[in-house]
């Protein structure tokens, strides 16, 4: 029975079942709803291994540290293993910190041919591990962590990759998720050289007249049910109109904030990550390896 639910997990992890055929077929194997729930639950957080795991031979990955505006700030590289000089892509974490997702995601983009930095938003108050060893949720992330405090932190990060060798400068890209989306769309506002910026299920920039100094092209993805966030995307879609500012985006149906994220089973949407995350690489293609 559980090589059946595992191998039921793995086709909807790759987008092969719906959520509805999912648990319509787990109930069937297991015999019944609550059952399925539990043995699901419990098989989908030990089956939440990295996609891109961390001794990948194409890559290399370093812990590395960098001098931001306030002190030090610790972060993640993740890159090809194969000489050349590659873009540079940052990656801000969500409310949870600095964690083994984000590193995958970092990896993941690495595997694409960028050099990924996932820095520690949480560095002025000692890093992640300090602040949120158990890796939930702060619901006081902002106050920890202000997107003034993100934007110096991620200029400071893009002025640490343009040291590096095997980056190039000239082409440089942003992403981020959850409160990283708020924060990237919000560092987009003041980093300078940016060539494509990605938002997963991020608020919009407060005041949204800050939009008006974006210098690169914005792709937005959304969940049809998150209807806090979603709320700002008329009027960010009017205000990035007024000053011409190159803004797409898609409301996942059916999928909810966080759907990228492949360690919540509860969230997590495997049709909607596979097409956000081609989306992301779409755009990250014209505007950084061109």
């Amino acid at each position: 029975m559980a090589e059946k639910i595992k191998e039921l997990i793995r086709d909807y992890r790759d987008g092969k079942v719906t959520r509805r055929e999912f648990m319509r077929k787990a109930v069937a194997i297991t015999g019944s709803l609550a059952a399925a729930s539990t043995l699901i639950n419990t098989l989908m957080r030990s089956s939440s291994a990295a996609q891109v795991g961390p001794t990948d031979p194409a890559l290399v990955w370093h812990n590395v540290e960098y001098e931001g505006k306030a002190g030090p700030v610790f972060g993640y590289l993740a890159r090809p293993v194969a000489a050349g000089k590659y873009p540079g892509i940052i990656v801000i974490h969500a409310n949870q910190g600095l964690n083994d997702h984000l590193r995958d995601v970092a990896r993941r983009l690495a595997e694409q041919g960028y050099l990924a930095l996932a820095p520690d938003y949480l560095s002025r108050r000692g890093g992640t591990m300090k602040v949120n060893p158990k890796s939930e949720g702060l619901s006081d992330i902002r106050e920890l962590a202000p997107w003034q405090n993100v934007a110096e932190d991620t200029d400071a990060g893009f002025g640490y990759l343009r040291t590096l060798p095997d980056v190039r400068g000239d082409r440089l890209g942003l992403i981020g998720f959850c409160w990283g989306g708020e924060m990237t769309f919000a560092a987009a506002t003041q980093v300078r050289g940016l060539k494509a910026v990605v938002v997963f299920y991020g608020r919009s920039p407060n005041p949204l007249d800050l939009v008006k100094n974006i210098q690169a092209p914005v792709l937005a993805h959304y969940g049809e049910k998150d209807p806090g966030v979603n709320q700002d995307i008329p009027a960010t879609a009017e205000v990035m109109k007024k000053y011409n500012k190159p803004y797409s985006y898609k409301i996942y149906p059916g999928a909810q904030h966080g759907f990228y994220n492949d360690t919540t089973s509860d969230r997590f949407h495997p049709e909607a990550a596979k097409e956000a995350w081609g989306r992301t690489l779409e755009l990250f293609k014209k505007n950084l390896q061109g």
